[in-house]
């Protein structure tokens, strides 16, 4: 019988140790411990979506899709109050990976609002369950789900984060991230731990909603039948505190409201007093208001008055003197509002003296920026009259393109003067290019050295326009590059034919679907512009600066982007094809499904760039470095690899039908001029495995073998290498 009891007891004894050994920890340990465990599982809800959307995106044999319009809205409502650059206009990224991100998005949403209802319902999240921890309102019940959105959602999260972001917002951290995500978490860790360690206190978040954070594995104390707290659990805080701040005797709101009761005088007193401060003010506030607005109609009819008399001045049975009526339409100009900014607009179409019309523009240039509106009105109108024309020569056509001219010039010369303030200035679908050809159009947009900070110019027509040196990019009013409220300028679907932008600064600007053929762009900052589906054939993009740029199915043909820095762009699906990239640097670059036919990349630097699926057939790419490149599935046929670096690169499914590993020695007696020796190596291919490439020659795979490639014919040729080498 001894045996039974001794086994009897033993389970008996080990039971109970279980929970005492997991939930041996002080509740201080074991709530943090539970709330970090929550915390981790929302986060790895998001994560984990996210990054297999990440590497989904990363994978050349994936359909590109602009990105969801729900995520662009995330992004940015993200964006702003962290002042983070935002990815503005299209966008595109592989078809899963939109899926994807969606789920990221929602993941972390459905699985804290699940928290929040068990939390509500029952006191404890499934973490809470596993760590001994309950939370629960004054009479030990569940605090429901009301209660417990406002301790987590205002208590716990947006009070001290809302105090982290005003301290970071307002000092010399902004807008570094890091040092906000670090006051962020000091904050929420000093709300929920620091705060309630003093002896009787809660935390922020438990206060605000009424709730308190007990021990789960305690048992409830036996209700006596003179206890105003019966059924009231054993609620042990961070540090002890008294009973009755668990009973419910005592709590903020009903002593607020029990002085209420006892002294209603007072109380009537404070709300008659809020009540008369609110009236007050509230008169005040419309009084300013009505003589705001009888000061303006006042200011409006002078304005009207003075406008009438001066039409009637410039009328042609006036008998006014050309001097006279300078003096009348420069003063015009100085009423600055919309009818007297209409009439100079529409006089400016009329007139036909040139001596007025040098005195129209000069009035429209002192009314300044507020006349671009009806300028580019009459602009648009004037151009789809020259349309409607057709394109034989005729007086009538003559006439619309002078005056269509005249009207350029006006806008060239308003945003010339005032060029530092026109970041909100809208002229889209603007006519300011050559409305013709050369020999009948005498307008070209110079906007040298100019900062066009944030100016949209989406659709217009900026053929033959020179912008050198000029800036299409500002800090915006925080005074702080790479932020949210930029002042990024839009080119997108813009005509900009033979347009020079030598020197300009048109990073981060948005250019999708533009047509550069033929620009300039020599030395330019394109750094992370965005030029998805725009046309740069014939343009010189000579050392120009286009590090992280957007340019997916962009066309580069014949371009000349000889010594450009195009490290970790984006050229997805880009034509290429006969590009002169002498010296290009197009390191971490994608150039996944790229066309390179006929192309020039001798010295380029193509290290660690992802060539998969490109087609780099008769191209030239002596002395490239490509260590480490992606090239899997890359057409080589006939391309020149003399002397590239090929150490870490993957070569498999690539074609090398034709391909030149090493120059071919000439004949001594064919040769009319002396060659320098080459040596016996060129292309460095130690450690390369070529045993997946595709349509390797005896001739290429001897010289693979005998350089330190890798290969499965190595072995035979190595027996035979004297032979072949001797040949």
């Amino acid at each position: 019988m001894a045996t039974p009891i001794v086994r009897r007891n033993t389970s008996q004894s080990s039971q109970p140790n279980k929970p005492e050994t997991a939930h041996s920890l002080p509740l201080n340990t074991r709530r943090l411990a539970a709330w970090a465990t929550e915390i981790t599982l929302v986060v790895v809800s998001g994560l984990v979506p996210f990054g297999i959307g990440v590497y989904a995106n990363s994978r050349s044999d994936l359909n590109r899709v602009p990105l969801h319009p729900v995520l662009v809205v995330t992004e940015r409502a993200i964006a702003r109050p962290l002042a983070l650059p935002v990815s503005y206009g299209i966008r595109n990224v592989a078809a899963p990976t939109n899926f994807l991100w969606i789920i990221a998005l929602l993941a972390p949403v459905t699985l804290s609002w699940w928290q929040l209802y068990l939390l509500g319902k029952t006191g404890s999240t499934i973490p809470k369950r596993k760590f001994g921890v309950r939370v629960v309102n004054e009479v030990g019940k569940p605090a429901g789900l009301a209660a417990v959105v406002a301790r987590e959602g205002v208590g716990r999260w947006t009070v001290p984060v809302s105090i982290a972001y005003i301290l970071w917002r307002y000092s010399f951290a902004f807008p570094n991230l890091g040092l906000f995500t670090f006051l962020a978490v000091l904050m929420v860790l000093g709300e929920g731990v620091a705060l309630p360690a003093r002896r009787g206190r809660r935390a922020l978040h438990d206060w605000l909603a009424g709730t308190y954070t007990i021990d789960a594995t305690r048992p409830l104390p036996s209700s006596t039948p003179g206890n105003k707290s019966q059924g009231s659990p054993v609620v042990e805080e961070l540090a002890p505190v008294s009973m009755s701040m668990f009973t419910g005797e005592t709590t903020n709101t009903a002593n607020l409201w029990q002085e209420m009761r006892q002294n209603p005088s007072r109380t009537l007193f404070v709300v008659a007093l809020v009540s008369m401060i609110a009236v007050l003010g509230t008169l005040v506030a419309t009084q300013v208001y009505i003589q705001t607005q009888q000061t303006r109609r006042e200011t409006k009819q002078i304005n009207s008055q003075k406008f009438l008399a001066l039409i009637e001045t410039l009328s042609p049975n006036s008998g006014a003197t050309i001097k006279d009526r300078q003096s009348i339409i420069l003063a015009m100009g100085g009423i600055n509002d919309s009818q007297s900014i209409q009439f100079l607009t529409d006089l400016l179409v009329k007139e036909t003296n040139p001596i007025l019309l040098s005195t129209i523009q000069q009035a429209l240039a002192s009314v300044g920026l507020a006349a671009i509106p009806e300028l580019k009105n009459k602009n648009q109108f004037l151009a789809g009259e020259l349309k409607s024309v057709g394109s034989d020569a005729s007086p009538e056509r003559e006439l619309r393109q002078q005056q269509l001219h005249i009207n350029q010039q006006t806008i060239n010369k308003i945003l010339s003067v005032y060029s530092t303030q026109i970041a909100d200035i809208d002229l889209s679908l603007a006519e300011l290019g050559q409305s013709g050809t050369p020999e009948t159009s005498f307008f070209n947009l110079v906007l040298d050295n100019i900062d066009l900070s944030g100016i949209n110019l989406k659709s217009a027509n900026l053929n033959q326009a020179s912008f050198k040196g000029s800036i299409f990019r500002g800090v915006g009013a925080d005074g702080r590059w790479d932020t949210y409220d930029d002042a990024i300028a839009d080119l997108s679907q813009a005509q900009m034919k033979q347009a020079n932008f030598t020197d300009a600064n048109l990073s981060r600007v948005i250019m999708n679907r533009s047509d550069l053929s033929r620009a300039t762009l020599n030395r330019a900052n394109l750094s992370h512009a965005r030029l998805i589906g725009a046309d740069l054939s014939s343009t010189q993009l000579v050392g120009a600066n286009l590090r992280g740029a957007f340019l997916e199915k962009a066309s580069l043909t014949g371009a000349d982007i000889g010594d450009a820095r195009f490290n970790e762009a984006n050229l997805y699906a880009a034509r290429l094809s006969r590009v002169i990239a002498i010296g290009t640097h197009l390191s971490y670059a994608n150039l996944t499904n790229t066309d390179w036919r006929g192309a020039d990349l001798s010295g380029a630097y193509l290290d660690r760039a992802n060539l998969s699926n490109a087609n780099l057939s008769a191209t030239r790419l002596t002395g490239a470095v490509l260590r480490s490149a992606k090239l899997e599935n890359t057409n080589l046929q006939n391309a020149d690899l003399s002397f590239v670096d090929l150490r870490g690169a993957n070569v498999a499914g690539a074609d090398f039908q034709g391909t030149v590993l090493a120059p071919v020695p000439q004949n001594a007696e064919d040769q009319f001029v002396q060659m320098p020796d080459l040596g016996s190596i060129s292309a460095v291919v130690e450690g390369v495995d070529f045993s997946q490439a595709k349509n390797l020659d005896k001739r290429q795979i001897a010289y693979i073998c005998t350089q330190g490639g890798l290969h499965s014919s190595c072995a035979s040729v190595g027996l035979g290498s004297g032979v072949i080498n001797r040949r």
